[in-house]
């Protein structure tokens, strides 16, 4: 059996992950993640009850009941490398000995749902509508430093997507994963689906252009006119990706539903969306 060295996976001295600061029974496990730490407690205000809260650098964390279920509400912040964090520390509070630094016996299965803001592709999601990740699509190369992310990835709408975008050989290889279809299917079933997409930057790679040149203009043409099987592209965020392709190679269930705040299409942004996001927060609570 192995033991995973302190180099590998450190721990606190109390006995918590390094970045989370969490222990395994402060952890609910359902759990409802956001980027901006400041969402968890705007989250948390629809609990019945809270038992936990904590605040450890950007990541947030408050565990309560909401309508007799057990939930944690968690901030990830902002980027797959923080994904890569929260998502490896989560599933070692799952499903590993912290003592003893060995895999459990019996698997605990995390369900995971991201709701966050983002910008929209099409002209079918306008600002203020809720669009759930059937398919996520990563630019950040994140799964392929893992065994098993390439076999996570349907390859076949990666090809289709490089050769329809031009893709520059320069970057990372994209990779596509679905969501788990219970989620989208039990959450998601009165919003828009679509292809999201999770840019490795919030400017350049979301074809912003501010100062800076882009090396395709055309980036964002080319992915509005990409179709999959009656898919499209429809937002792009951060996060989803990575967050879908660690969660079915570890084997838990993740989802996003994001708030359309920037119409891309249309070069509109709503800074004013609390109220809007609050509908998403209360219907991802009630589905959960």
């Amino acid at each position: 059996m192995r033991i995973i060295p302190p180099d590998e996976l450190p721990i606190n001295q109390d006995g918590s992950v390094f970045h989370l600061h969490l222990k395994p029974e402060q952890l609910a496990d359902k759990i409802v993640m956001m980027g901006d730490p400041d969402r968890v407690p705007a989250v948390a205000a629809f609990f019945d009850s809270i038992e936990f809260d904590l605040q450890s650098r950007e990541f947030r964390t408050i565990t309560g009941s909401y309508k007799g279920k057990r939930i944690t509400a968690l901030s990830h912040g902002i980027g797959c490398d923080n994904i890569d964090i929260v998502v490896n520390e989560l599933d070692a509070l799952a499903n590993i000995n912290l003592q003893t630094r060995t895999v459990n016996e019996h698997f605990r299965q995390l369900t995971m749902v991201r709701i966050g803001t983002s910008g929209g592709l099409q002209p079918f999601c306008p600002i203020g509508s809720y669009v759930v990740s059937e398919v996520t699509m990563g630019m950040d190369g994140l799964l392929y430093f893992y065994e098993k992310g390439e076999s996570v990835s349907n390859s076949d709408i990666t090809e289709k997507f490089i050769n329809h975008v031009q893709w520059n050989p320069h970057l990372a290889a994209p990779y596509f994963v679905c969501s788990d279809k219970d989620l989208v299917d039990r959450i998601g079933f009165d919003m828009i689906k679509g292809i999201t997409c999770s840019a490795s930057g919030f400017y350049g790679p979301q074809g912003r252009h501010v100062r800076l040149s882009l090396t395709n203009p055309e980036q964002n043409h080319l992915m509005e006119s990409f179709e999959y099987d009656g898919l499209k592209i429809a937002n792009y965020e951060m996060e989803s990706a990575a967050l879908a392709g660690l969660s079915v190679m570890m084997g838990h269930k993740a989802m996003t539903a994001c708030l359309i705040i920037a119409g891309r299409y249309a070069g509109k942004m709503n800074t004013d969306y609390k109220s809007s996001f609050e509908g998403l927060i209360t219907k991802v609570l009630d589905r959960i």
